[in-house]
């Protein structure tokens, strides 16, 4: 059973939440980072990247950085910016993107369900990546940027949070990237015995996106539990700030690839050894977007291609293996282009779906020399790894919207 519970939050007043709510910290590089917070002083990437607000000397994991973090974090706590509420909620958080809402629940999900795996992996984490949200979250003594779960659609939880999105918001409004954002608190009694109830009836959970700020969380909890010497289980630092949201909400982009050369090979060659597991069938000049899975777009000298993987392709079942983004890689990216491992190699590039296809072809035209664009994995296929207890290859989703940090926090303490 999974261990999902209400929280005392920490969130900005209605009338800043729209400057202060940010894109996560992991999308920037450090110049854009310091562009985009540098922009609002209130925006929360000021917070959650706050070498913004130092010289660009300072190196990014110094810890006067994370000290800095605090800083300003309990600055905006003091001067208002922030409110506390007054007792344990959860939130209904709605992101609408292009006219489509994605809806869930934010609540603080367990430490020991994701330890003993009531709360599922798909991705490996690295312990450098995983260090930085370490020291930020123990240093500022809070969670702030939300992991994004899913669960398998539950009729109670989804009547609860329709009936809610009926009434007035917390908050409202669009962003500048035109995504729009709304929040209803949910503070009723029997509504959020119901909620924790209804969780409390499933047996997994999915981590979506998020691993390490949810690897990070988990440790400094853990930390947490053996410097405290005792304790009860009850106390925040047992828990990290999530946001759920029901499978069939969800939508995964596809994370599509270019290839900087044909390793050696001609054209013709090229093409003679894709055929060998791919049919292929030329589309011409319009941008070909697959419409099903084990079906590939192929983009090379000003022409798109459309790849069928061949039957004894299509009929692979192990959950990682028939994956499109494992197909492409074990049948065409190793043995033809020569890409081993594509977590290193220099000849790869990955473009998330969210920058669409015009993005292939100018990659093309510059500096690659092959595209393929991917049909998105499903969330069917991320729940079918995690529940075997796999892995999926690197770049395999890519979710969007995007959930903003700063709109809840967690104390941990």
């Amino acid at each position: 059973m999974a261990d999902v519970k209400p929280f005392v939050c920490v969130r900005p007043t209605p009338a800043l939440a729209s400057r202060v709510a940010a894109l996560p910290y992991d999308v920037y590089n450090r110049a854009e980072a310091k562009e985009a917070a540098l922009r609002d002083p209130l925006s929360f990437l000021n917070i959650d990247r706050a070498e913004s607000n130092l010289p660009d000397d300072v190196d990014t994991y110094d810890p006067i950085v994370y000290a800095k973090a605090k800083e300003l974090l309990d600055a905006r706590i003091a001067d208002g910016t922030y409110l506390t509420d007054p007792q344990d909620c959860y939130y209904v958080y709605e992101l609408i993107m292009d006219g489509r809402s994605q809806t869930g629940i934010v609540a603080c999900a367990s430490i020991d369900d994701y330890a003993n795996g009531v709360i599922k992996k798909h991705e490996n984490t690295r312990e450098e990546k995983e260090q930085d949200r370490i020291r930020h979250v123990d240093t500022c003594n809070a969670q702030t940027g939300p992991i994004f779960l899913a669960y398998r659609s539950n009729e109670v939880i989804s009547t609860l949070m329709n009936a809610y999105k009926k009434t007035e918001p917390l908050y409202a409004f669009t962003a500048d990237d035109g995504i729009t954002h709304n929040v209803w608190r949910i503070v009723a009694a029997e509504d959020v015995a119901a909620i924790r109830e209804a969780f409390a009836q499933m047996d997994s959970i999915y981590i979506a996106d998020g691993h390490h700020r949810a690897a990070s969380a988990v440790k400094v909890g853990f930390k947490r539990r053996a410097e405290s010497g005792s304790y009860t289980g009850d106390e925040e630092f047992n828990y990290f700030l999530s946001v759920l949201f029901p499978e069939d909400c969800l939508m995964i982009l596809p994370y599509n690839r270019v290839v900087k050369d044909l390793n050696g090979l001609s054209k013709e060659e090229f093409f003679a050894e894709v055929e060998k597991h791919f049919a292929i069938r030329k589309v011409g000049t319009e941008a070909y977007a697959p419409a099903a899975k084990a079906t590939f777009g192929m983009f090379i000298e000003d022409e798109w291609y459309e790849l069928t993987a061949k039957p004894e392709l299509a009929a692979i079942t192990d959950p990682v293996a028939s994956l499109d983004v494992s197909l492409l890689q074990d049948y065409l990216l190793g043995p033809v282009l020569g890409i081993g491992d594509p977590r290193v190699d220099k000849r790869i590039d990955f473009i998330g779906g969210i920058r669409g296809l015009g993005e292939l072809e100018r990659r093309v035209h510059g500096d690659m020399k092959v595209a393929f664009s991917m049909y998105p994995t499903q969330i069917t296929e991320l729940f079918a790894v995690a529940d075997a207890g796999l892995l999926m290859p690197p770049k395999s989703t890519w979710f969007e919207p995007k959930l903003r940090s700063g709109l809840f926090i967690h104390k941990l303490s």
